[in-house]
């Protein structure tokens, strides 16, 4: 069979859920299922998953998207896509030894002051912050050593599932990066980190080439998944790169935005640059890398605002409604400003101790000024990693391709568009990490039939486009005035109150 009618499967296996989508040699999705995943957060700053979990939603997605494919002999090949940066400890055997620590675990603040430097920061590419696996490895050694002693294996995502479907211990440069472990200035493990994490070298993964054979899928798991026999598993990246490439979001100007659970722009770079306006990982194609600006709280904190003041009982309808009228709120909600800092500050100040802050209450105002203003807080906060990112890197950027849950959301587009006065594509495609996974893997088959073929990025998404209203401007500007002092006016009480809410806690 040639390659132009093979179909690909792209798994994206991200905080929320394990989806399977199966696309065909022009792109086009032709069946696809998800799974959902379950968050645990034994107490307040904590956030595990079951890593058994990722393996049950991820098969189970596959193997009801290729149960709807008449032929599913036309798989040839699959790729993974994942939430980055969560980390699993397994035995010899590939059972996780305790709950798999999350992206968004807060638990590690000691281990970051304590450990963070200029020096990690330059070998990694990671600012000192919650997200990279390094110090909730060191937490680990700290606090539970027994689980990093026993440790056969220590792994992102992919590896994990890489695990399960090809028996090999192995995942690519891009999905190993965000783990904080690597030296990326030389694309490889790093023992100056490793010894900080308390890490073997011998736990980690083997590491692939993003776009390459990571290894077979067996023929038993084959048949669980409903293919007729092995297929290749190319080696993916993490999503947010994945949605770069998905979107096409490759070239000088041009950013990627996913707008969910987190927020989280990219652009990619020839260079290697490493500032605090930014964290930079592995790019999308070898020797190249993906600077990015992160919030771990943008949808996070939406939700929050609807599940606490809407109606529980019918929690779809009450959000629609707080939206609606939150949009017929003047910009600004009428004096109430909101730092979204639900889960630490990062991009550009990389405090983990950092929270949230609502200034400005008055008796005029209602639960939907708290959610306007909560939306115009992410808006603010992505105009502050811009005009950073921009001075550091000297590029201007001219134009964003947004994705996520939160870019569903015309009123949140509206205002993020209007607070950064840049055009926003709001793209068509809901799995747009899913896309550029299988990106990677129709590159592989093109590869394996023509060898000079190169990953190519999507063209230009489906989409809308959304243009500023200029007639805000001056209205955002000096509100975004007030915005960007909140952090610094209010950075010296969140260390105090984290201590004084442990004396209490403990008490």
């Amino acid at each position: 069979m040639s390659t132009e009618a093979a179909l690909v499967i792209a798994v994206d296996c991200s905080t929320t859920a394990a989806k399977a989508v199966i696309h065909d040699e022009a792109g086009r999705a032709v069946a696809q299922a998800a799974r959902p995943l379950r968050t645990l957060q034994p107490r307040p700053t904590w956030h595990e998953q079951d890593a058994e979990q990722w393996w049950v939603a991820t098969q189970g997605a596959i193997a009801e998207a290729v149960a709807a494919l008449a032929d599913p002999g036309r798989v040839h090949a699959l790729c993974l896509t994942h939430q980055r940066e969560s980390f699993v400890c397994v035995d010899g055997a590939g059972r996780p030894l305790r709950p798999a620590i999350l992206w968004l675990d807060g638990r590690a603040h000691e281990e970051i002051a304590e450990l963070g430097s200029s020096r990690v920061h330059e070998l990694s590419g990671k600012p000192p912050d919650t997200t990279p696996a390094i110090y909730k490895l060191a937490w680990l050694a700290r606090h539970e050593p027994a689980v990093l002693r026993d440790a056969v294996y220590v792994g992102d995502v992919q590896a994990f599932l890489a695990w399960r479907l090809t028996g090999r211990w192995a995942t690519s440069h891009g999905s190993a990066d965000t783990l904080g472990l690597f030296d990326l200035q030389r694309m490889d493990w790093c023992p100056e980190l490793l010894d900080l994490a308390g890490v073997r070298l011998d736990q980690l993964p083997d590491l692939v080439p993003a776009g390459d054979l990571l290894g077979m899928i067996t023929a038993e798991v084959a048949r669980s998944l409903g293919l007729p026999g092995p297929v290749p598993l190319v080696a993916g990246i993490g999503d947010g790169q994945a949605a770069g490439l998905g979107l096409g979001a490759t070239a000088a100007g041009v950013a990627y935005l996913n707008l969910g659970t987190s927020m989280v722009l990219g652009v990619q770079s020839k260079e290697y640059l490493w500032d605090p306006a930014f964290r930079t990982l592995a790019g999308i194609r070898p020797g190249t890398y993906t600077l990015e600006t992160v919030l771990n709280a943008a949808a996070y904190v939406a939700t929050w605002c609807r599940e606490q003041f809407g109606d529980a009982r019918t929690v779809v309808i009450a959000g629609a409604d707080m939206e609606a009228a939150a949009a017929r709120l003047p910009i600004g909600a009428e004096g109430l400003l909101t730092l979204p800092y639900w889960n630490a500050a990062q991009t550009p100040h990389w405090d983990a101790l950092a929270r949230g802050a609502t200034i400005g209450w008055h008796g005029r105002h209602t639960c939907a000024h708290l959610y306007r203003s909560i939306l115009e807080g992410v808006g603010f906060e992505l105009r502050l990693h811009l005009e950073r990112l921009e001075v550091v890197t000297g590029q201007r950027i001219e134009s964003i391709r947004a994705v996520g849950g939160g870019a569903r959301s015309p009123l949140w587009i509206r205002i993020v568009t209007d607070i950064t006065q840049r055009p926003v594509r709001v793209c068509a495609d809901p799995e747009v990490s899913a896309a550029g996974a299988a990106v990677l893997a129709r590159g592989f088959l093109d590869r394996a039939v023509h060898a000079s073929a190169v990953v190519a990025p999507s063209a230009l998404p489906l989409g809308r486009e959304v243009w500023p209203d200029l007639s805000t401007a001056a209205g955002y500007d000096a509100l975004f005035s007030v915005y960007r002092r909140m952090y610094p006016a209010l950075s010296g009480l969140f260390p105090d109150l984290a201590a004084a809410a442990g004396l209490i806690r403990d008490a």
